[in-house]
């Protein structure tokens, strides 16, 4: 299951009382399902997420409602647990999830059991990281070796911390390349010079060091139970990061993006 798939069973598992296995994650398109916008901003669990929440609720409801006319109690004084409905303190009475299901379909019932959502953007809940970056520099090549690297981000509530700490490493990895080999140079032609994978250069596994994470959480007031966007801050504050490493190494500040022996050659002479 896809990262967003994953955060999505796990938001509807949290709001129906499910365990996140019991959910599935189908995929549609707006021939049969709502447009839900592009997987991009780091939105998707943000906004996305909330919609899947606003369901999962609505769902649980119309659950605890066709259960409430089947056991004669009250919905509030219901529970969903381990695939069953019962009674909160009295366990033994209780309907599982699946005959609810199938007498709400059945010519009696009212209906298949769902839930519709809908979210606006929510507020603003930006994401913060802290990366902390330990290089080496040849005086003589100008080439850069990554030492170490550790990333603190807040991410609002991991709602599953391998797929986090996952986005997190891809996103300085990548602006690990930003910061030292990808660049589209061209010729005084304006021909590209750099349009294949044989002149454009990329952080291959050898060259980026293992990266320590620290998951922060301060939840979001307006995410799906506190979470926030997570793929730009590990991007953006690499080369910032790398920068004032290389400064802090041999005193020269470079403000031109990548990073190249060249021009950290450069940079040394002019220091």
């Amino acid at each position: 299951m896809s990262g967003t798939k994953t955060a999505f069973a796990v938001i509807a598992a949290e709001a129906l009382g499910f365990s996140p296995e019991k959910v599935r994650v189908v995929e549609a398109d707006t021939s049969v399902a709502p447009h839900a916008g592009v997987s991009g901003g780091s939105a998707v669990t943000f906004t996305t997420g909330l919609a899947v929440l606003r369901a999962a609720e609505q769902a649980r409801e119309r659950l605890l409602l066709t259960a409430s006319e089947q056991l004669e109690i009250a919905p509030a004084d219901l529970e969903v647990a381990d695939g069953v409905v019962r009674a909160a303190g009295a366990p033994a009475r209780s309907v599982t999830v699946e005959e609810l299901a199938k007498k709400a379909l059945s010519s009696a019932g009212a209906g298949p059991i769902e839930g519709h959502g809908f979210a606006s953007p929510p507020s603003p809940s930006p994401s913060a990281a802290a990366h902390l970056v330990h290089v080496g520099v040849d005086r003589e090549t100008g080439e850069v070796s990554l030492l170490g690297y550790a990333v603190a981000q807040d991410v609002g509530r991991a709602l599953n911390p391998a797929i986090v700490e996952g986005q997190i490493r891809g996103g300085a990895t990548q602006g690990i390349g930003w910061a030292l080999y990808e660049e589209l140079a061209h010729d005084e032609h304006g021909q590209l010079l750099t349009g294949s994978f044989l002149d454009y250069a990329v952080p291959t596994a050898e060259r980026v060091p293992e990266i320590e994470t620290l998951i922060v959480e301060v939840p979001a007031p307006d995410g799906p139970f506190g979470a926030k966007g997570i793929g730009e801050a590990p991007v953006i504050a690499a080369p910032a990061a790398i920068a004032n490493a290389l400064a802090a190494a041999v005193g020269a500040r470079l403000r031109e993006l990548p990073m190249t022996p060249a021009r950290i050659l450069a940079a040394l002479d002019n220091a």
